[in-house]
């Protein structure tokens, strides 16, 4: 919304720093941070009065979980206020990939805050139809990647067909061009990445950080593709426009520190489906946008092995009757082994930073 003051540059130059993605960024995580700093005790307040009996604890869960019954939950929309307020302040809102990627954030908020309703109101951890949500989740995402294909398309120099294409870390011009069934490719991306991060959002503080240090390496991973000269010299996709996405990811990163303030253990508030799915889907769009798909893999391996763990289990006890884990998602099955709670998330942070290096290293290794 501000970026307008740099027509104004010429007249008072101090506007000229609005010219520059990274003092935006900086501006939209400082914004985001207060807008959660200054409303968050309001809108925790608020949920607990009308929650009651807080988030559900699940029965078959770790027993020192019973002691955060009546905690409330949709702490997302602490979140959800925070990335909003940061995004549309300092964000060009006339840049497509902005608008799918907050589509997205919005949307998967929406579907998450609607789950988190029925959980309360019901008090029972079975929520929205699984079917329903993941249908309606695809819709969303699938007009995301389609407007963000058409964009990368158009600004595809000679006819270049990356906007539809998946392109492979570690090689300098190797991609598959998937015509339009890149639509579903990207949709599942984003919405695999929503549900994952929901999966690992179990303990205080858990998904918050890993979610942060992900947005902040996609957020050097958009200026850097969104750079032609940067671009160039790592030998990545160039894809114009999504450079604007770091100032979305100085939101996150400024939401999220906020909302870890009242989430640090003993947390004072859950984010819920609300803020994991959004925050998920976010993470997956960028993702898409950057051509990064792949490398998602790598920085968002936490949220992959708490996924995969949930399907071995699944699978496994549908075959068997017997369990691989003791509990899954697999931060429960630590806490079953005898790990403290502050030791698993600590833990999974370190391996969220070790994940995260590695998918940078991918930028050069080509």
């Amino acid at each position: 919304m501000l970026i307008w003051l740099v027509e104004l540059s010429d007249k008072i130059q101090l506007f000229n720093l609005f010219r520059y993605i990274t003092f935006r960024a900086g501006a939209a995580m400082f914004t985001s941070a207060l807008i959660v700093f200054l409303f968050g005790p309001a809108i925790i307040n608020s949920l607990r009065v009308r929650q009651g009996k807080g988030q559900p604890i699940r029965a078959d869960g770790p027993q020192t979980h019973f002691k955060k019954a009546g905690t409330p939950t949709m702490g997302g929309l602490m979140i959800l206020a925070g990335i909003l307020g940061g995004s549309l302040l300092w964000g060009d809102l006339s840049n497509v990939y902005v608008v799918a990627v907050l589509m997205v954030t919005l949307g998967f908020g929406a579907i998450g805050f609607y789950d988190d309703y029925l959980k309360v109101t019901k008090q029972s951890d079975k929520g929205f139809s699984g079917k329903a949500r993941l249908g309606i989740e695809f819709l969303i995402a699938a007009i995301a990647v389609f407007f963000m294909m058409k964009m990368a398309l158009a600004s595809a120099p000679h006819g270049g067909t990356l906007g539809s294409s998946i392109a492979f870390p570690f090689f300098k011009e190797f991609v598959i061009n998937l015509g339009y069934f890149f639509v579903l490719f990207g949709a599942f991306v984003i919405v695999g990445a929503g549900n994952a991060v929901n999966l690992t959002d179990g303990l205080d503080g858990l998904a918050i950080v890993p979610v942060m240090i992900a947005a902040a390496t996609f957020g050097v991973i958009a200026y850097l593709a969104g750079n032609a000269v940067f671009a160039n010299y790592l030998q990545i996709n160039f894809v114009p426009g999504t450079g604007e996405l770091a100032v979305i990811v100085g939101a996150v990163i400024g939401a999220g520190l906020g909302f870890l303030w009242f989430n640090a253990p003993p947390a004072a508030i859950f984010m819920g489906d609300t803020g994991s799915l959004a925050l998920g889907g976010l993470i997956g769009s960028i993702a898409v946008a950057t051509k990064h798909e792949i490398v998602m893999v790598i920085v968002g391996g936490l949220f992959v092995m708490e996924t995969l763990s949930v399907i071995i289990q699944v699978f496994w006890f549908k075959r068997t009757g017997r369990r691989v884990f003791l509990m899954a998602p697999i931060h429960h099955h630590f806490e079953k082994k005898g790990w403290t709670e502050s030791q698993v998330v600590i833990r999974f942070w370190i391996i969220s930073v070790g994940l995260a290096l590695l998918g940078l290293a991918t930028l050069k290794l080509r």
